[in-house]
């Protein structure tokens, strides 16, 4: 089992001013390595074989263009384990930048205890983020006093719209939704569902079953630096999602046609940078230092750099409240943050995630301390 003493040995030994910046090649990792690069850190992705040619090809570093310096080509990303992979990490003194690939292709447990990789963030509080592990995202909303959706045990408790998040039966890290109002519904929908082999009744009954709120949906993505124990907002956005925006497009009648061949599914295909009214940022900065005093209480360190609450401004009873049904415990997929003005009114001008993440590297660097920033 790897325990911080272990990562603290690694990063004593690392050359400082010779540091890399390492991704998986996929989620953020463009984002991650020009925030990098701008800097001056040396940057590297581990990619899958044929999945490879965005950073070997595309974006690789070639005289003064490109952004990827080195790649590390592995059969499967979960292959990063490997004795010979991870020798390659260390001599390049890389740190580790963890996204949503790095934990939905390689086995949680094996990177907790067998990834000897130093990991910028905490290496323990991503699988947070599924719904069937002990005190999970859910849990920490609850603790830190942050609204979220009802959820119900059971399908027979249905009193309203709710939406059941299930995972795929062919991509089970992507989860296939449908609504329901009633368990009739439910039931209907869930073994039209089966039938088709959309999903499988082992996932349906992992399923959640969560309350739907009606209203603008928004992404609220933050970084908490532990160098100077202050929150940043680093911008908003929304989800572009196929097929349902594609459905939405279409006139009602249109719509009702259409239905009657497809399911609507809500695959998350990119992002859109959206802004807020300048009235609700205290709030959105309410629920962000409420989460962090709830994971460092709940799961020590904590929040380490970035992180999302996302969910919907709900607007009930004379006043709008943002209600949380996801959170991200990393660096969120969406590039377009920058587009907002957040970060700007703290910098001067705005930042992407790559750009935040590699300033407080440097500065940990600076003040020699790497190892209250990695895990």
């Amino acid at each position: 089992m790897i325990i911080q003493r272990d990562i603290k040995k690694i990063l004593e030994k690392y050359d400082k001013n010779d540091i890399t910046i390492g991704v998986l090649g996929g989620h953020s990792a463009l984002d991650v390595c020009r925030g990098a690069k701008k800097l001056g850190f040396r940057t590297l992705a581990v990619c899958q074989k044929g999945r490879e040619k965005t950073y070997a090809k595309y974006y690789k570093t070639r005289g003064d263009k490109g952004i990827i310096d080195e790649v590390i080509l592995v059969d499967k990303f979960e292959d990063i384990v490997k004795k010979e992979v991870q020798e390659r990490l260390r001599e390049l003194n890389t740190i580790f930048i963890h996204n949503r690939y790095f934990w939905v292709y390689c086995d949680f447990n094996k990177i907790e205890k067998n990834f000897l990789v130093p990991i910028f963030g905490s290496r323990t509080m991503l699988k947070l983020e599924e719904r069937d592990v002990p005190k999970n995202q859910y849990y920490l909303l609850e603790k830190a006093g942050i609204r979220l959706p009802k959820i119900f045990k059971s399908p027979k408790d249905i009193d309203r719209l709710v939406i059941v998040k299930v995972n795929e039966a062919i991509r089970g890290y992507e989860r296939a939704f449908f609504f329901a109002s009633d368990h009739a519904s439910y039931k209907k929908k869930s073994d039209g569902m089966i039938a088709k082999k959309v999903i499988t009744k082992e996932a349906l009954s992992k399923a959640v079953i969560e309350e739907f709120i009606v209203g603008a949906q928004v992404n609220f993505n933050y970084f908490y630096s532990v160098l100077d124990d202050e929150l940043e907002l680093m911008g908003t956005d929304t989800r572009r999602q196929t097929n349902l925006d594609g459905l939405i497009r279409l006139p009602a009648d249109q719509q009702m046609e259409v239905l009657k061949y497809l399911e609507p599914k809500i695959v998350e295909t990119g992002h859109i940078a959206v802004t807020t009214k300048e009235s609700i940022i205290e709030k959105i900065f309410a629920l962000g230092e409420k989460f962090v005093s709830a994971c460092k209480k709940e799961c020590a360190p904590g929040i380490i750099g970035p992180f999302a609450l996302q969910g919907a401004i709900a607007a009930e009873k004379g006043k709008e409240e943002a209600v949380i049904f996801d959170v991200s415990m990393r660096i969120p997929g969406s590039p377009g943050t920058m587009f907002t003005p957040y970060s700007g009114y703290l910098y001067g001008d705005s930042i992407s995630y790559g750009e935040r993440i590699a300033k407080e590297i440097k500065k940990a660097i600076e003040e020699d301390k790497l190892d209250l920033i990695c895990t």
